[in-house]
């Protein structure tokens, strides 16, 4: 989650054609899902090489989730298609460890062939993995070169001067020559419980630290994670249709139970002895982020369990000491981005966000993390850092007041922030070159899709990375208000052919996670809203108070009773919206969302039947002390400590003989390891013990992510189909 430019225009897409005929659920979700929500064949994964001469990215066909590597000349602003897939696997199936599976599902990530590739720092290689082996691009002639590694490769990566990849493999962390494409095992006695060189799952499901091992500067040594979760509980998965296959044992740190015990080591490419990095980790058990930058110390970040105070350290690599740079602390929680400690070339400083002033701002801290000054402002709505253009002392970030857009902003020593672009609505994301010469604009609004431009520093456009994707079959119908005193960021969309003044059952779209926007300025954020309005409902998406960076700190981050807090703010900015907008029937209203959004429907229909006539809750957490640490955690402490917030929070405490209640339709996939599909059970039993009626869908062989076009057909279809019945 890097440059002057005096004006930009960002094109939309052309206004498509709006046919007035509902588009089947076949038909559409069939397209949504085998378009990957018509995003496949739009450029992704953009690397500029040092020299700002080219471009990479990765772009599939329109309707494959195969991935192939594309090449963008910046001088003639042409593109061509340098590796694919196919050309490599010779008409062989691609195949997955469970391993890599498990790290792209954390990662919900649904396409195949080259997922990622890596550029080495002088952008002379790219190295591509694919199917477990890995293959060296040489970018002066196109040369393939495969790696003689072994089998099943997982996260590789080049040393900082491109002449040796590492990678993870067999729970170990190996190296390979490329000069003489010779690969030696680094570490020793990695084990399925006790990995080399891997985030574990709370690393990857909740920090978004996807790696597990860092190169030194000068090549000569790796730092990498041992995770031993032997005292981890493990959860079973079954496949209920092939009982003959047995369970599947997962390490999952239900709340309050153990985690995995993480350490960190450095051990010369060599091999031999590891040096281990000591700190408190009884009192900061959590690694949350590793740097090793060109100049500098080998840095971390480590968090309390709860939380609320965390130290970056620096490392003596030789003795494993660590000394303090500083420290962060929040009486609710601590807010992790792992984009930083951004370190300068000179290793003079490092840049670091904080929200020690309520709300998120950027700092720039010397060598020894004294504060130097503020960058970016509490109240300048900073989201994330593009870029820093460190001879200009240039900062280039996302964000903006308004939660429903976002922006590219600069801002230069000494002056208040500035946006770059211009136009609007819009959603934006950016890359900064490192020189700074080049800039990258990702745009997409609520009548067009994304696209990418490239443009020189002074605003002069380069060109476009091309897209192949389809366009949806029609736009949005969105109406974005912001209502009430309390001024509620909402969306609507109607039927396309709703009639002025004439009233519809309403249907909320939720997910409201602490911080989480659900309102967006976005054509894709919508596509399955309008197509649910078409049959027949006025869907709204319903903001709080704190999904604004800018928000309040008690608003941005409810402690304990967190369920309760969002729950009410739906309702109150409800009711503000139908002030404004009669159309919407208050006396039918249903909701529905997935995971945390299953969650707050379920909940919606069990304590506010009042305002939900019916709910179908997807995925949903039925009680917070069978979810993950680190997530659950953060909200409600800790189950020993904090019993009556787990309690109040649960929804099995809300399940009760007699009591009024919506409409339920749970749905839940049978091989969920995120919110185990055990969740759906429970609910279901307390529901039937209490004589409650409720209906229950669920999705054979399915994970997290509902990554089967007909399943998800069948899904929307069921959906709607409740809807219809009970509202």
């Amino acid at each position: 989650m890097r440059i002057l430019v005096a004006a930009l225009v960002l094109l939309s897409a052309p206004v498509l054609a709006q046919p007035q005929a509902p588009a089947k659920p076949s038909s559409f979700f069939r397209q949504l899902l085998e378009t990957r929500y018509f995003n496949a064949g739009r450029p992704v994964g953009v690397n500029v090489t040092p020299d700002e001469q080219t471009l990479f990215f990765l772009r599939n066909p329109a309707t494959s989730n195969a991935l192939s590597l594309h090449a963008f000349d910046v001088a003639t602003g042409q593109t061509r298609e340098l590796l694919t897939p196919e050309s490599l696997l010779q008409g062989a199936e691609e195949t997955l460890t469970p391993e890599e599976k498990s790290r792209r599902e954390r990662m919900r990530m649904t396409a195949r062939g080259f997922t990622s590739y890596a550029l080495s720092e002088d952008g002379e290689k790219l190295l591509m993995g694919l199917s477990g082996k890995l293959y060296v691009v040489a970018r002066a002639t196109g040369k393939v070169t495969e790696l003689k590694t072994g089998p099943s490769v997982i996260d590789p990566r080049f040393s900082p001067d491109g002449t040796q990849v590492a990678y993870v493999r067999e729970h170990d962390v190996y190296r390979l020559d490329l000069a003489t494409n010779t690969e030696r095992r680094i570490t020793q006695g990695g084990t399925e419980e006790k990995t080399h060189g891997l985030a574990e799952f709370i690393a990857q499901e909740e920090m978004y630290r996807f790696n597990g091992f860092w190169w030194s500067p000068d090549g000569k040594a790796l730092a990498y994670t041992e995770s031993d979760t032997s005292g981890v509980e493990k959860l079973s998965l079954t496949d209920a249709r092939n009982p003959e296959q047995g369970a599947q044992q997962l390490s999952y740190p239900r709340a309050g139970k153990a985690n995995a015990r993480v350490r960190l080591g450095v051990i010369p490419v060599t091999g031999g002895k590891t040096t281990w990095v000591s700190w408190d980790a009884e009192k900061y058990p959590y690694l949350a982020t590793v740097r090793w930058p060109a100049k500098g110390p080998l840095t971390l970040l480590v968090q309390n369990r709860a939380q609320t105070e965390e130290l970056l350290l620096a490392v003596d690599v030789k003795t494993g000491r660590t000394r303090t740079l500083l420290v962060e602390r929040d009486e609710a929680w601590l807010t992790l981005d792992q984009t930083f400690p951004w370190w300068l070339d000179d290793g003079s400083g490092f840049l670091w966000s904080t929200e020690r002033n309520g709300s998120p701002e950027l700092e720039l801290r010397d060598a020894t993390g004294k504060l130097v000054r503020s960058l970016v402002p509490p109240d300048a709505g900073f989201e994330m850092l593009a870029g820093y253009v460190e001879k200009e002392g240039t900062v280039y970030f996302l964000g903006g007041a308004n939660s429903t857009e976002r922006y590219l902003w600069r801002v230069k020593p000494g002056d208040k922030p500035t946006r770059v672009t211009t136009g609007g609505p819009a959603l934006e994301s950016a890359r900064i070159s490192k020189r700074g010469g080049l800039l990258v604009v990702t745009s997409e609004g609520p009548k067009s899709m994304r696209n990418t431009v490239v443009l020189k520093s002074d605003g002069t456009r380069v060109g476009e990375l091309p897209s192949v994707a389809k366009e949806p079959p029609f736009q949005p119908r969105l109406e974005v208000r912001h209502v009430g005193k309390e001024r509620y960021p909402t969306a609507l969309l109607r039927p396309r052919d709703a009639k002025p003044g004439v009233k519809l059952p309403v249907i909320v779209e939720i997910y409201a996670g602490p911080g989480t926007a659900m309102v967006r300025q976005s054509m894709a954020a919508n596509l399955t809203a309008q197509w649910m309005a078409d049959q027949g409902f006025l869907v709204v998406k319903l903001d709080g108070r704190g999904s604004s960076s800018t928000a309040d700190a008690k608003l941005r981050k409810p402690k304990y009773h967190f369920a309760q807090t969002l729950m009410d703010e739906q309702v109150a900015a409800l009711r503000a919206l139908a002030a404004e907008v009669p159309e919407l029937d208050l006396n039918r209203v249903g909701i529905t969302g997935a995971s945390h959004g299953g969650y707050m429907s379920a909940l919606a229909v069990l304590t506010r039947p009042d305002v939900f006539k019916a709910a179908v809750a997807v995925s949903a957490v039925t009680d917070w002390r069978d979810y993950d640490t680190h997530l659950t955690e953060r909200f409600l402490g800790l189950p020993d400590e904090h019993p009556e917030a787990y309690a109040q929070s649960s929804l099995l405490t809300h399940v009760k003989p007699g009591q009024p209640m919506g409409k339920l339709l749970v749905i839940h996939g049978t091989a969920d390891d995120n919110v185990f599909f055990f969740h759906a059970l429970k609910l279901s039993d307390a529901l039937l013990r209490a004589g409650q009626p409720h209906d229950f869908l669920p999705l054979s062989g399915m994970t997290h992510m509902v990554s089967d076009p007909l399943v998800a057909e069948r899904v929307g279809e069921a959906t709607v189909r409740y809807f219809k019945q009970h509202l």
